[in-house]
């Protein structure tokens, strides 16, 4: 008697960060894991158990084609800043013609990964793309689930591992401001478990996703440096010097 197929979950960036945890827990429950990649020659840390297409936003039959059969599409693609003709804009139309085709490929529900406090109204180019890129989710006609965390941390994050970097390697660290605005942090395999866990779910949600400890940016700059044993000196600084 043949064994059922395992159902396939496809995950945008699954040798990065957050995608690749996300991969990471599917594969544990048995599902069947495919990625697609910007960069496809980024190192694969699952030795062929997750299945490799290209994320090409140029060819829509390709990308449906790549999303075939999927139950769940998993949204993680974003970049943290603009860079090589890469901009927020770029990048909400992109997730628009993913959501194409993923309509077109019959996906069963979509996970986006968004941020805490996205707004339309915001200042900033990054919460103020998310905010868009939700919204196009949410107008899709497709069933979803939107996952808002915080400051996400782990092993191979960047901002964390980038501070501890700095504070063990300079004299000075610079804190925009008076530090006192407050981070949330929230361990990655936490987010990737209520990632998995809202996939499984028929309606339409948004859940934050947040760290049980809150801290002001100084402070947890404090406790990093305490750390890794740094001796650097933290000075304030204006915004824009910072």
């Amino acid at each position: 008697m043949s064994m059922p197929t395992p159902e396939l979950h496809v995950v945008t960036g699954a040798f990065g960060f957050t995608g690749r945890y996300i991969a990471r827990k599917l594969l544990a429950e048995g599902k069947r894991v495919r990625t697609l990649l910007s960069h496809p020659n980024r190192p694969d840390p699952f030795d062929g158990q997750v299945e490799a297409m290209p994320l090409n936003f140029d060819d829509p039959g390709a990308l449906a084609q790549s999303l075939r059969g999927a139950a769940v599409l998993y949204m993680t693609y974003w970049i943290r800043f603009p860079f090589g003709g890469a901009h927020f804009e770029k990048v909400v139309e992109n997730i628009q013609a993913l959501l194409r085709a993923a309509k077109e490929a019959e996906v069963r529900r979509i996970l986006y990964i968004s941020v805490s406090n996205p707004s339309l109204e915001s200042p900033l180019p990054y919460f103020r793309g998310k905010a868009l890129a939700e919204q196009a989710v949410i107008h899709s006609e497709l069933s979803y689930a939107i996952i808002r965390p915080t400051l996400i941390f782990g092993r191979e994050d960047i901002l964390i591992n980038n501070i501890a970097w700095l504070l063990r390697r300079f004299p000075v660290f610079a804190i925009p401001s008076s530090g006192d605005y407050r981070v949330q942090p929230v361990f990655v395999e936490d987010v990737a478990e209520i990632s998995v866990r809202a996939a499984e779910q028929r309606e339409d949600i948004i859940v934050d996703a947040v760290g049980p400890e809150v801290y002001t940016f100084a402070e947890f700059v404090r406790l990093i440096a305490q750390e890794v044993g740094s001796r650097t000196r933290l000075v304030h600084v204006p915004p824009a010097l910072a």
